[in-house]
């Protein structure tokens, strides 16, 4: 009797009022941590402005690392809860053909907390740092086993594929280097672009098709972060790489924004969701990118700050429609 009190109270708990109702932390997704992974890219952003010397850009990211911060280990508590209560529904988003890729956004965010705090005379950063890649390399086995043996269905392909091949592998590479250990974070940096090389035709290819299924819309964000996390790992395992040759990733940045923003009347057409927060770790790294070419090519100064000012007022666009979602209760998947 007391085990059915037990379980009839977490039920209650979790917003079930029996096993049969889903409850709220059963539907939780993994893809609420796209907004921690795009806070950190901005605070990370912000962070790097600062050491540069810009005015104030060391106070807006020394403001922002707390909230952000909470962010992040409240989104960890409450899908550990779910580990723990659901299983079999953290399971079906693994063995799922979009949601599966989504779940590299954890360990993904939990690679940015380690380049954001990390020190390379610590060892526990490591250690974390070696769980994050050693999750996204499941993940990633799971997404190439489907693509390689033809479980992948043709209206499952979408750029949210990017996520674990190719965003773990290059994020991967700055950690490393954060942590003392560039050669290593050169061989991820270059299993990162291949693996971006591989995926870059298929993705495109289902693109080209037509629009995306209606839920899959918000993920075209996505698209746009290959050239850009590529040209910042590649500044942060090389430092004395010159502005000129970061210029390159500038450029291969424009060719993904200008299909995105041709496809502005298909995703826009879809109701806000917090897939929309694909979109916010692409402009904070393009704007980091930005910043680095400023200090190492001497562009003007203005080009960084309204590269980093538009990334801040997307974010904060898409966090008051996040938090106007949270307050009509929609800000979960039904």
């Amino acid at each position: 009797m007391n085990n059915e009190n037990h379980r009839a109270r977490l039920y209650y708990l979790f917003g079930a009022s029996s096993p049969q109702r889903s409850s709220w932390l059963e539907r939780l997704p993994a893809g609420l941590f796209g907004i921690s992974v795009g806070l950190f890219g901005l605070n990370g952003a912000w962070r790097r402005a600062g050491v540069y010397g810009w005015a104030f850009a060391a106070q807006v990211s020394e403001l922002m690392a707390w909230p952000v911060t909470v962010i992040w280990i409240a989104s960890l508590v409450l899908y550990g809860l779910k580990c723990r209560f659901y299983p079999q529904a953290v399971m079906v988003e693994y063995r799922h053909p979009v949601q599966g890729s989504l779940l590299a956004l954890i360990p993904l965010s939990l690679l940015l907390a380690v380049i954001q705090f990390g020190h390379p005379d610590q060892d526990i950063w490591l250690v974390l740092a070696m769980m994050a890649l050693g999750l996204i390399l499941v993940i990633s086995a799971r997404v190439v086993s489907m693509l390689a043996t033809a479980q992948m269905p043709l209206n499952a392909v979408s750029p949210a594929l990017y996520l674990p091949i190719v965003g773990g592998a290059l994020i991967g590479a700055m950690t490393l280097a954060t942590l003392g250990y560039p050669g290593w974070g050169a061989m991820l940096f270059g299993t990162g672009i291949s693996g971006w090389a591989l995926l870059e035709a298929r993705v495109l290819s289902s693109l080209f098709q037509g629009p995306m299924p209606d839920p899959l819309r918000p993920t075209i964000g996505v698209e746009l972060a290959p050239p850009a996390i590529a040209t910042l790992a590649a500044a942060s395992l090389w430092p004395a790489l010159p502005g000129d040759v970061l210029v390159i990733g500038l450029g291969m940045a424009v060719a993904p924004f200008v299909g995105v923003a041709a496809r502005y009347p298909w995703w826009s057409s879809v109701p806000f969701s917090i897939g929309f927060w694909s979109f916010s770790f692409p402009l904070a790294v393009f704007a980091s990118v930005t910043i680095e070419v400023i200090h190492r090519g001497r562009w003007p100064l203005w080009i960084g700050i309204i590269a980093l000012l538009l990334a801040s007022a997307a974010i904060a666009f898409l966090a008051v429609r996040t938090i106007a979602l949270l307050a009509q209760g929609k800000l979960l998947p039904q």
